[in-house]
């Protein structure tokens, strides 16, 4: 459209329709994705697997959950009967406040997910009145009950200190908002229970007992009860006190520490309002277990983790949060870490669906395919002929690709079993010599060959030393584990430990015969010693015996119980070798520990130092490029100012230091040295320069020193 032939106007150009396409999940995935040709298979493959971790987990933590909301439901049953009773106890334990203390553990990132759960199951089943309360919103005790009545009441509350600047808010706001007091509350709750037996008017009102349904109780859920300010604590349940008969308060603790931590932060005067049950929720370290237990040991998740990836994981876990929900999430980062830099994870699916996407692999992919280090030291072990084969013809390599394929999943199919049978076999032997949690045991059989480690040879020993009784139950649970396998050599591994339980049932009247004739054989030499003999005869006699026992014949027992660990060893040597072992492993296992450790164990000092000495690795600005150890006079304030500390002693002159600072600006603003104002301090640069001081001393670098007024002493040596 021209406007060109018009003096004066005013035109509307209506923008176009089309709006700007926001880039998916999708589309940052395929970006700058490693092999770009199948990455839409990858990233559908991908997103299956978040989404089966995502709800594998969710149901475990509802279980989790659901186990807790069911004692806290018997609590309230058990709270609100005994108030019905008209003995004396009963009367006394009704005036007291209802109060579940429940102690989540130090894994305090995954504490909010749980309260959510758990906020949500409650409404859903025992009450629609609960309010959820932390201590950083609640400083003073007038700010504690805004917040409980606000999320009660779903309304405005308005303190007393807020009604006097009636001027700052509107009419509609006052009229809407509500006094701060449990007596509103009261009114409130009152109202609403009438209102909803109201509209049900076919039934009978029953007893005024809590456990009436049209009287749920009012819960209010402290999250973090240690860090809440004692005193403000005490005043409120005081004042809930007052209240409790007209009000079914009750109160749950989220304690992440101990339960004594009520005693020290209540006084026996305020801590006897209460009625409290201790309500233990499953620990960190169990709930590690049954994810470990549900996402990596099943052949059923295609996805695994290296033995260094999953080192790093749990240390992270041990070492820094105790977090379950972080754990999944590396789990997660490491899933999408694997599909976005391995082309070839597009094998990394179900059997079935993996054989088909081989025979659409390209020819990129079956050369990627014989770089491979587990493929070529399969290739290095076949003949010359088949050696040509795999490495010129593409359809053959197609077709033992699907053959080591169903071998990788055979493999999975068969190392979990019997990775449960050793743990369950050693795990209870003294000392734990293979770990006393089955992630011990999975992480020395993905490191190395477990039979050449001495502690499994030490854990062999001591299982022959085990007493029948201790060995029959342990076999039952083998036996057990390997029951849901469809696996041929596991039914087969199944029945050869039910034939040896039932050689066990024999072995009660074996057992008595046998030990006669061992009692003989040890006995009948002995009487030779009560004649009266010389020195001579006594050694020779002695070393008879000896010699006896050593080559004294085993019992029945003892043979069975060899033939057993023989048994367990030949199992173990069989289906536990490392995946490295496998051909193919590395389209399912992630190994890049490095990325990991990267992205979830920061390093915050690391980060920022890198970011002080080389700002371009964040800002992406070509103009601060610049040479290695050198930083650009483009560069930012604190940039420039961090680089020049490191060229001081431990004291640095401040005046020095301004001075150089200001030369280096000077050449950034392009001004020539020879100029009256090259490196001149005018306001401005040192108003920066201050900042930049400032910045460095918040971030740790130099601190104020009393030795020299006009110095800074540098916190940090040598070249970092």
């Amino acid at each position: 459209m021209s406007t060109s032939s018009v003096s004066k106007g005013c035109f509307v150009f209506k923008p176009s329709a089309k709006k700007k396409k926001t880039p998916s999940l999708k589309d940052y995935f395929i970006h700058g994705c490693e092999g770009a040709e199948d990455s839409e298979t990858r990233f559908q493959l991908c997103q299956n697997l978040w989404d089966k971790i995502k709800a594998d987990t969710e149901a475990l933590q509802d279980e989790l959950n659901r186990k807790i909301l069911d004692s806290l439901l018997d609590f309230t049953r058990k709270c609100s009967t005994t108030r019905q009773h008209s003995d004396w106890a009963a009367q006394m334990r009704a005036s007291e406040i209802p109060t579940a203390a429940l102690v989540l553990g130090v894994n305090v990132p995954d504490h909010d997910m749980t309260f959510q759960s758990l906020s949500d199951l409650l409404q859903q089943s025992v009450s629609p009145h609960v309010a959820s309360v932390q201590a950083k919103e609640c400083g003073a005790l007038k700010h504690l009950m805004k917040r409980v009545l606000e999320r009660l009441m779903d309304t405005e509350v308005t303190l007393d200190d807020e009604e006097e600047e009636v001027t700052e808010q509107t009419s509609t706001q006052l009229h809407n908002s509500v006094h701060c007091s449990l007596e509103t509350l009261c009114d409130w709750y009152i109202a609403k229970t009438k209102k909803s037996f109201s509209g049900t008017p076919g039934k009978k009102r029953s007893s005024p007992g809590r456990d009436d349904p049209q009287q749920p109780p009012v819960v209010i859920i402290f999250k973090d009860l240690e860090a809440f300010n004692p005193r403000v604590l005490q005043d409120f349940i005081l004042i809930c006190s007052r209240y409790i008969q007209r009000l079914p308060l009750m109160f749950i603790f989220g304690i992440a520490t101990s339960p004594s931590t009520i005693q020290h932060m209540l006084p026996h005067s305020v801590s006897s309002l209460l009625c409290i049950e201790l309500f233990q929720s499953l620990s960190c370290t169990q709930h590690l277990a049954t994810v470990i237990d549900k996402l990596i040991l099943t052949p059923d998740f295609p996805f695994k983790l290296s033995d260094k990836v999953m080192q790093v994981l749990i240390s992270i876990f041990l070492y820094h949060d105790f977090s379950v929900r972080n754990f999944i999430k590396g789990i997660q980062l490491a899933l999408v870490e694997h599909f976005h830099s391995q082309p070839l994870s597009v094998l990394c699916c179900k059997k079935k669906e993996a054989l088909l996407n081989v025979m659409q692999l390209s020819h990129t992919d079956l050369e990627r395919i014989r770089q491979l280090p587990s493929f070529k030291r399969y290739v290095e072990k076949q003949e010359l002929q088949e050696q040509t084969n795999l490495t010129t013809d593409d359809t053959h390599l197609k077709e033992v690709c699907r053959k080591l394929i169903k071998d990788l999943h055979k493999y999975h199919k068969n190392y979990y079993p019997i990775l449960r049978c050793l743990h369950t076999m050693t795990s209870a032997l003294p000392r734990y010599p293979l770990g006393k949690q089955i992630r011990e045991l999975h992480l020395i059989c993905l490191e190395k060959t477990v039979w050449e480690n001495e502690d499994y040879q030490s854990a062999m020993k001591l299982l022959k030393m085990l007493a029948k009784d201790e060995l029959i139950t342990l076999l039952q649970r083998c036996a057990e584990i390997l029951q849901p396998v469809k696996s041929k050599k596991m039914k087969k591994a199944r029945v050869h430990l039910e034939e040896l339980l039932a050689k066990f049932r024999q072995l009660d009247t074996v057992a008595a015969e046998t030990q006669s004739c061992v009692e003989d054989s040890l006995i009948s030499p002995v009487k030779n010693l009560g004649k009266k003999t010389d020195l001579f005869q006594l050694q020779k006699t002695l070393l008879e015996m000896n010699e006896t026992r050593r080559s004294k014949k085993l019992n029945p027992f003892e043979l069975l119980r060899n033939e057993v660990v023989e048994f367990i060893d030949s199992l173990v040597k069989s289906h536990l070798s490392p995946p490295e072992t496998q051909t193919l492993n590395e389209v399912c296992y992630y190994s890049s520990s490095t990325a990991v450790r990267r992205h979830l164990n920061a390093t915050p000092r690391t980060s920022i130092q890198a970011a002080l000495s080389s700002p371009y690795y964040y800002l992406q600005n070509n103009s601060l490029k610049s040479e290695e150890g050198s930083v650009s006079n483009a560069a930012p304030d604190i940039c420039i100012a961090y680089k020049l500390h490191l060229e001081c002693g431990r004291l640095i002159n401040l005046y020095d230091w301004l001075e150089a600072y200001a030369t280096v600006v000077s050449a950034a603003e392009g001004n020539h040295p020879d100029s009256d104002n090259f490196g001149k301090v005018d306001e401005v640069k040192h108003a920066r320069f201050i900042r930049a001081v400032s910045e460095l001393e918040f971030l740790g670098f130099i601190k104020s020193t009393k030795k020299k007024t006009d110095h800074v002493a540098r916190l940090t040596w040598g070249g970092c």
